[in-house]
């Protein structure tokens, strides 16, 4: 990185880079409501001041999948207050913006000519603000409609099997200055991770040599929002998988500001970690200074400054062992109690001091992890009642720990993973139906997987309609691709829905191991046939208990066939009214799981909310004694909530099957 020099600045592109703003963060907190959208207006400003060519997102602008009005309507503000003006736009896009730009109007917002836009801002999505939903919009689609943000790096997942992208860049010239911007909005890290590693199923597309210009003269930046550490290597995105073409690289996902530049060893390209602009969770990473980058390029060679973000709440967080303090009896609750006000009005002396000048002086963000090992814990919220007034966060200061043991190495989220407890929420979402082999006949676990995932953390009243939607159109494509299906009659489309099913069995069996990280077993034609036959298992086994009821017994409708043979209309028609069946168990389970998750959402009980798993709710369908299934404290109001009485789905559930 040579210096750049500060005279030619016609030649020189300049770009304010920030990600995660997640705006509309703690909307209804009385004293953090506005933290986002001041850091948001302070990010515009800088980009004001500094007289860029354009503002790059790298993700998560909005904090919720489906942001509420109020945070809408503040960030139209923000974005015309700064971006509309008549200071003319220094660089040109000379790519093909069809491509660049999914929407209707296909074009950069600069160059409508109904609109003075003298900031551009791009943007691409993260996994806050992701498309969701019957037609795939997001958030940002709404800022995009507006002419207020070009949003790219929307990616349609095409091909069959793990899927297929194809990267588009957006071709910007500023005088003799070429950048080729790449954009990828998130992807699920276990999907991407896979697409990675599969060959051609991510295409890099290349600028083509134009006007003198040669395919390496172009600065070529990647943004991407995506998970870079992790514990398993298979919930991130490794820095070796991206093309080596890259000169430069923004990560968006991340919150711990790692502003400065870092060198891949053997990719030949820089990170830049940007990390969030307001801190959505009390840990370590996100204490530290709040920065965005201005990022200058002129030809092959770039110039990064980081410029503080003045903002920001303060935010002091510490660690503390009480077995390594001597003055503290492990007996004596008042004894921990002083010492823990002490590191707490030591905290806040700290904020005060470190504090940019303002013109009033914010609430600061207090957080002490307490390692409480063979001493005795105090009530939080109780220690934090003295402090209302004095901090923004009297609630959580506190947060109680136990020194590690081998056991607790087994758990599903140890400390290592609490870099993004925002993110915990969608992780045990996710989970839901991972914890146990579910199994299903029709309906793919994986999709089933993706929609309950859509339907609590963004939403989507739609989800569960769309994953029968699109299983029952895949299965009508496969019969209506066989060009004798206009001369079938009756028995020769039961034979071919059979043979769909066949196929698309072996095909998620096939593919499941790159499909999704969730497990789904389910029964070849032939499997489910000989079973009917037999008469001895469950059609439909939601659990793999062995001693739980079966759903659904079906009796016998070919004994003594030996082997596989071409069935009978009457008996091809039995199978099929048993498939329907199994379809229609299924669904009447999608619309219960709905049910009880409207209810626990309505309560806004995420303990809860963690607490319920597919598989739970499954035996509770099937097994009478419900409390028998439960544990803890959850288990007089769960058992209030799915009480037939008190629940119609079950009701509707119970007498169908």
């Amino acid at each position: 990185m040579s210096d750049l020099s500060r005279e030619d600045f016609s030649n020189t592109l300049r770009i304010l880079v920030a990600t995660d703003c997640h705006l509309g963060y703690m909307e209804k907190d009385e004293i953090r409501r506005h933290d986002s959208f001041q850091a948001f207006d302070e990010i515009c400003s800088i980009a004001e001041q500094k007289n860029v060519d354009f503002v790059l997102l790298g993700g998560d602008l909005f904090h919720e999948n489906k942001p509420s009005r109020s945070t809408l309507v503040k960030a139209i503000e923000i974005l015309r207050r700064h971006c509309m003006s008549d200071q003319p736009v220094q660089f040109q896009v000379v790519s093909d913006q069809t491509v660049n730009f999914a929407n209707t109007f296909g074009h950069v917002n600069y160059e409508d000519p109904h609109f003075n836009v003298g900031l551009p801002v791009f943007s691409i999505h993260g996994n806050h603000d992701d498309p969701a939903g019957v037609d795939n919009l997001s958030a940002v689609d709404i800022l995009s409609a507006c002419n207020l943000v070009n949003y790219f790096g929307k990616m349609v997942l095409g091909g069959s099997g793990v899927g297929q992208i194809t990267v588009y860049p957006i071709l910007m010239r500023k005088g003799a200055t070429a950048v080729a911007l790449y954009g990828l909005g998130n992807i699920r890290d276990e999907r991407l991770n896979r697409m990675f590693q599969t060959p051609h199923a991510v295409q890099w597309m290349r600028p083509e040599s134009q006007e003198g210009l040669q395919v390496s003269d172009w600065f070529n930046i990647l943004v991407l929002h995506q998970n870079r550490v992790k514990t398993n290597p298979k919930n991130a995105i490794n820095e070796h998988f991206l093309p080596r073409f890259l000169d430069f690289v923004v990560w968006g996902h991340e919150h711990e500001c790692l502003v400065d530049p870092q060198e891949v060893p053997g990719m030949g390209f820089h990170i830049t970690q940007p990390g969030s602009s307001v801190a959505t969770s009390l840990i370590d990473g996100e204490s530290k200074p709040k920065h965005v980058l201005l990022l200058e390029i002129k030809g092959n060679q770039y110039r990064p400054t980081k410029i503080p973000l003045t903002s920001v709440r303060p935010f002091e967080y510490t660690q503390i062992v009480l077995k390594d303090e001597p003055e503290i009896d492990p007996n004596d609750q008042n004894s921990i109690l002083e010492h823990l006000d002490k590191v707490v009005h030591s905290l806040i002396e700290k904020c005060r001091k470190n504090v940019v000048s303002q013109s009033r002086l914010q609430l600061p963000l207090v957080r002490i992890k307490v390692d409480y090992s063979g001493f005795m814990t105090i009530n939080p919220q109780r220690f934090g009642q003295k402090y209302v007034g004095k901090v923004a966060n009297p609630q959580d200061i506190l947060i109680f720990s136990k020194a590690s043991t081998k056991g607790r190495s087994e758990a599903k989220i140890d400390d290592s993973e609490r870099l993004r407890p925002e993110e915990l929420n969608q992780q045990n979402i996710e989970a839901l139906v991972a914890e146990n082999n579910l199994k299903m006949e029709i309906l793919p676990v994986n999709d089933l997987d993706v929609a309950l995932h859509n339907f609590v953390s963004k939403d989507d009243k739609m989800a569960f309609y769309s994953c029968l939607k699109y299983n029952l159109e895949e299965t009508r494509n496969k019969i209506s691709k066989d060009p004798d299906t206009v001369t079938f009659k009756e028995q020769d489309l039961v034979l071919k829905v059979g043979e769909c099913l066949q196929e698309r069995v072996k095909e998620r069996s096939t593919h499941s191991k790159h499909n999704s990280p969730f497990t789904s077993t389910a029964p070849s034609w032939e499997d489910f046939r000989s079973t009917s036959a037999a008469g001895t298992a469950s059609a439909v086994s939601f659990s793999d208990d062995e001693d739980t009821t079966q759903m659904m017994g079906l009796k016998s409708t070919s004994r003594g066939r030996k082997g596989p043979s071409k069935p009978s209309s009457s008996e091809v028609g039995k199978d099929l009214h048993q498939l329907l069946q199994l379809l229609l168990s299924e669904v009447l389970l999608m619309m219960g799981m709905m049910w009880i998750l409207l209810q626990v959402k309505s309560q806004g009980n995420l303990e809860m909310m963690r607490w319920i798993t597919v598989r739970k709710m499954m035996k509770v369908f099937r097994v009478e004694d419900r409390k028998g299934l439960l544990q803890g404290g959850e288990v007089e109001a769960l058992h209030n909530l799915l009480s037939v009485e008190r629940n119609p789905i079950t009701l509707q559930l119970t007498e169908c099957l």
